[in-house]
């Protein structure tokens, strides 16, 4: 087994992976020689994602997520083990950072709507105060405060899912750029109607 299933798979996990049969093909998924260390495509995967999820639990376990959003590139990839990324002014309630805390393991949830891809991160976060820190991993953002302060992941463990049961959804970008030849044609098709109706 390696480092990386013995976060994914517990023994508690191992035991209802028994129950439900599927203990042998999740124990040949463990052979595999993974390390948390996040590839090229994967980096370039991170850096594409405008929406993540983030997910942390009290110290007694009470899970909590969180919704992160930006243009592509808000999540600064720093090294193949750790990301970033600034946090703005929100509710005021700062249950994330309450929750980190106490307890530090927190996981990220990516996903690729078009392409019907997710990729899963498991690992420990820590809010970053030091402003030069937040200003390197922070963009300005029209109509949005200036960030407050950033947060940092080190990833743990990784794993990608296979497409089944994701709907594809589509951006407003996605759209235009799938459409745009389509709404130069009929540009040229109405500028020829009013022609031949002068």
């Amino acid at each position: 087994m390696s480092e990386w299933s013995d976060i994914i798979f517990t023994d508690t996990i191992r035991a209802v992976q028994e129950k439900y049969g599927t203990r042998d093909f999740c124990a040949r998924l463990e052979t595999s020689d993974r390390t948390p260390d996040l590839n090229e495509n994967l980096v370039a995967f991170v850096e594409s994602r405008d929406s993540i999820y983030f997910a942390t639990s009290t110290a007694t376990g009470r899970p909590y997520i969180q919704h992160r959003g930006g243009e592509p590139g808000f999540i600064r990839v720093l090294d193949s083990r750790t990301l970033a990324f600034a946090e703005y002014p929100g509710n005021k309630q700062f249950i994330t950072s309450g929750n980190l805390a106490e307890n530090p393991h927190a996981f990220i949830f990516l996903m690729d709507y078009p392409g019907r891809q997710r990729l899963k991160l498991w690992g420990h976060a820590e809010i970053v105060d030091d402003p030069d820190f937040t200003i390197s991993v922070g963009d300005e953002i029209p109509g949005r405060h200036q960030a407050e302060r950033a947060l940092k992941f080190h990833i743990d463990a990784w794993d990608l899912n296979c497409p089944k049961y994701i709907t594809p959804r589509y951006t407003e970008a996605d759209i235009a750029k799938a459409t745009e030849a389509m709404r130069n044609r009929i540009a040229e098709l109405e500028a020829e109607v009013l022609r031949l109706q002068e």
